[in-house]
């Protein structure tokens, strides 16, 4: 039996709006993972310690702020801090096309804006949760 892909869905900074982040939730559960949502507000702190607690394979930063080019290097350097570099880290909203490839550079595995296809998001998540994995 193939063991389930565990997310964790965040939402990080002051940004209120979590409608994304909620549908990305329910796309990946019916596709037969394990998601959970974090809610609104998240620190790099808070999402780094839920990762870890819950022990996920993947973090979804969902962000519609702006604030992804000094928000996304926090997270990965709690994350790495908590031992967790191993983690996929994808993310959607809205990240302006010119800020992709230095996204990218960071180590995000995939970026989804709006209207991004539900399998095109499935399939990103297993493809690099099974790259992680070799």
């Amino acid at each position: 039996m193939e063991e389930k892909i565990r997310v964790l869905i965040a939402k990080p900074g002051l940004d209120g709006h979590d409608r994304g982040a909620k549908l990305v939730a329910r796309i990946l559960r019916d596709a037969g993972m394990e998601v959970i949502y974090s809610g609104l507000r998240q620190t790099p702190e808070m999402i780094a310690e839920a990762a870890m607690q819950e022990d996920v394979q993947v973090v979804g930063l969902s962000i519609l702020s702006g604030a992804h080019l000094e928000v996304f290097p926090a997270i990965l350097g709690q994350l790495k801090e908590k031992g967790l570099g191993n983690v996929v880290v994808v993310a959607g909203g809205i990240i302006p096309e010119e800020d992709v490839p230095e996204v990218e550079k960071m180590g995000i595995a995939a970026i989804f804006g709006p209207g991004a296809l539900s399998q095109e998001i499935v399939e990103s998540i297993k493809k690099a949760v099974a790259k992680k994995a070799n």
